[in-house]
């Protein structure tokens, strides 16, 4: 059967391709700027009255796409927790399971019982009638994979993403075709504090280096700075992509030439910025999307030489240890791929793994560097995994030093104004 006639034979409305979902039915969604919020708005509608759905996700940006006026018939199971779920979360309506970002699909794969339906969203299909799962493919492939039902929502506004990123018709079960924007992340200009992070962030970039960059004041900081240098060659290798990586590579910065894995392309696994970077990443094959246990994998990104892992953090005690994902108790956001690049950087021939962050919070009435994490904080990055951490005060590599050393070296780089408090803690 020819794929265009098979395309036409399944497609159906979503309310249609979501019918008959029973109590318990296990669900995995797309997130970030890959939401299919047609699709989730209408599971809200056909779940059932009685019972809960599990709904298996990422990060999903904006408000809850499966919000419902009268009590919550779809319970999140979040990987990473956002602002559409964060309130839930921590009041015991919905679920935050920790976990590296790298293993998420192989709990997908693992999970008992299994994926009942993926919702995704997906490009147009091309001539061969392959879709992409375009700005994120995380853990969308091994969904696909093992669940019972695919359905997908085809969305002419998403790009075609190159990589290890395609459906094919015949991978799915249902078509539900509705456009609606993405959603866009726009770039800020970075704070004075985020300046001079970045200021000390930027030595210790080699040469040729490949970059892990997140997304936010500091990162774009460093990519500006770095542009003012030429012949860097650098690559990147990250898990997700912004539109200051692509300003990167239209200003020459990025080029791959001295990548030692997947050489001369930007590797990702999902892509967040403004429309402008989602319409650079269309059928660009400088780019290439793959799933998260491929970008984030310990041996592949290692294999990158001078591979620079850039995170941030919320707190750090005076050992060393990294709070990442929690407030006290209250869960924020998630481990994502924080791990898995430190250790991957840390493993790099001429590798650097850096964790930065503001030296204070609460408009400079919280100091970030704490004696101890606050009680129920929990530990993202441990002390024995930590080398460089980075404020506006200074950068300092805690490898191999011991705990005095380390909590001398972390008061060093903390706001003057809790300094003698972290230098005697009973003082404070």
């Amino acid at each position: 059967m020819p794929w265009q006639t098979e395309y036409r034979s399944k497609l159906t409305t979503a309310r249609q391709a979501l019918a008959g979902l029973r109590p318990g039915a296990r669900l995995y969604i797309s997130g970030n700027s890959a939401t299919p919020r047609h699709l989730a708005e209408a599971l809200a509608e056909v779940a059932p009255l009685e019972g809960e759905l599990s709904l298996g996700h990422v990060l999903l940006l904006g408000s809850d796409p499966v919000a419902t006026r009268d009590h919550p018939r779809v319970r999140h199971n979040a990987w990473f927790v956002g602002p559409a779920d964060r309130a839930q979360v921590n009041d015991g309506r919905a679920d935050y399971v920790p976990c590296h970002l790298s293993e998420i699909p192989r709990l997908v794969r693992q999970a008992r019982p299994g994926v009942d339906v993926a919702l995704l969203t997906v490009s147009p299909p091309d001539k061969h009638g392959f879709l992409s799962l375009g700005t994120e493919v995380m853990a969308s492939l091994a969904a696909a994979e093992v669940a019972k039902k695919v359905v997908v929502q085809v969305n002419s506004r998403m790009p075609r993403v190159l990589g290890n990123s395609f459906l094919h018709v015949s991978q799915v079960d249902a078509i539900v075709e509705c456009d609606e924007p993405l959603p866009e992340l726009a770039p800020r200009e970075a704070s004075e504090v985020e300046q001079a992070i970045a200021r000390h962030i930027v030595p210790l970039v080699p040469r040729g280096a490949t970059m892990q960059l997140g997304i936010g004041g500091v990162p774009d900081a460093v990519i500006s700075l770095l542009c003012e240098q030429e012949g860097l060659d650098l690559g990147v290798h990250s898990e997700m992509i912004s539109d200051g990586v692509m300003r990167a590579v239209e200003a020459g910065l990025v080029t791959g030439a001295r990548k030692t894995r997947h050489r001369r392309k930007v590797v990702t696994t999902f892509v967040l910025g403004s429309r402008e970077l989602y319409d650079w990443v269309h059928d660009n094959s400088a780019v290439e999307a793959h799933p998260c246990d491929h970008t984030n994998d310990l041996v592949v990104a290692s294999s990158n030489d001078r591979l620079v892992a850039l995170n941030s953090a919320i707190s750090v005690d005076l050992s060393g240890q990294v709070c990442s994902d929690s407030m006290g108790q209250r869960i924020y956001s998630g481990f994502g791929g924080q791990v898995d690049f430190i250790r991957a950087a840390a493993r790099s021939e001429g590798g650097v793994p850096i964790l930065a962050l503001p030296s204070t919070a609460k408009g400079g009435t919280v100091s970030r560097i704490v004696p101890t994490l606050a009680p129920g904080a929990g530990v993202v990055t441990s002390r024995a995994d930590v080398h460089w951490i980075v404020t506006e005060y200074g950068a300092v590599n805690l490898y191999g030093r011991p705990l005095r050393e380390r909590a001398e070296l972390l008061t060093s780089i903390a706001h003057p104004d809790f300094r003698a408090s972290l230098s005697d803690p009973g003082a404070a």
